[in-house]
């Protein structure tokens, strides 16, 4: 499974992005697919995910009311839609997905999001 991650770069606080992931594979109904991000020197942190086939979602809670995951089956695509960002959600963020399996195991190259104050 190849993932491709697009959509970040540069916002004032207070602004929004969208994130989009394609996803190589079509057969993915059973697929959980999630988002993540990562500050230099600091651990991988899920944001959200969500299950392909019924579209079931969670988030973390400090982007609940703010971050959107969702998926778009024509496209094969699965997007963020972030809104009111803070200079402190400013990291890399990947795309990854189980695959089928029970674990994150394919990861996309990631985007980088910058949030200015």
């Amino acid at each position: 499974v190849q993932l491709q991650a697009s959509g970040g770069g540069l916002v004032q606080a207070g602004g929004s992005l969208r994130l989009s992931c394609a996803v190589s594979e079509r057969t993915i109904s059973n697929y959980l697919m999630g988002w993540f991000r990562q500050v230099p020197g600091k651990e991988r942190e899920f944001i959200a995910q969500l299950t392909w086939n019924r579209g079931i979602t969670s988030y973390a809670d400090f982007v609940k009311g703010r971050f959107t995951i969702s998926r778009d089956g024509a496209k094969n695509t699965v997007d963020l839609q972030m809104n009111s960002l803070r200079p402190e959600d400013t990291a890399v963020y990947y795309c990854a997905t189980t695959g089928g399996g029970g674990q994150y195991e394919y990861w996309g190259q990631g985007t980088l999001v910058t949030v200015s104050s």
